[in-house]
């Protein structure tokens, strides 16, 4: 799998985990497999914890520490707040219109090429 340009993570990483966390309430590594699993690569945990904490401060997550199984050190499970659910919207709503721009340009190029053609 190819590695997503840093500059296009950057910019949709927090939407992405607004909606992981919208899927179900969960934590850091499994945040960080679902991303995986969904195909942005591998992602540092450097990169993860920091937008975490962003979105808390934004009281757009909220977080709990529970203990684990098998006695391990406890976890942090996030949850969404309205303000996430309202910001995931809005991420939502613009993905959409980015990936409807995108697709026009593509759309007029291959329009040009075959009217070049003729």
């Amino acid at each position: 799998m190819r590695r997503l340009p840093s500059q296009l993570l950057k910019g949709s990483l927090a939407g992405a985990l607004l909606q992981v966390i919208a899927n179900r309430e969960t934590y850091a590594y499994e945040i960080h497999q679902a991303l995986v699993a969904a195909g942005f690569g591998e992602i540092a945990d450097g990169t993860i914890y920091p937008l975490l904490l962003k979105l808390e401060k934004a009281n757009q997550i909220s977080g709990e520490k529970r203990a684990s199984p098998n006695g391990e050190p406890p976890r942090k499970y996030y949850h969404l707040l309205p303000a996430g659910q309202a910001a995931l919207a809005e991420f939502e709503a613009d993905w959409t219109q980015l990936a409807t721009a995108m697709r026009r340009l593509k759309g007029a190029q291959g329009s040009k090429r075959s009217q070049a053609k003729l």
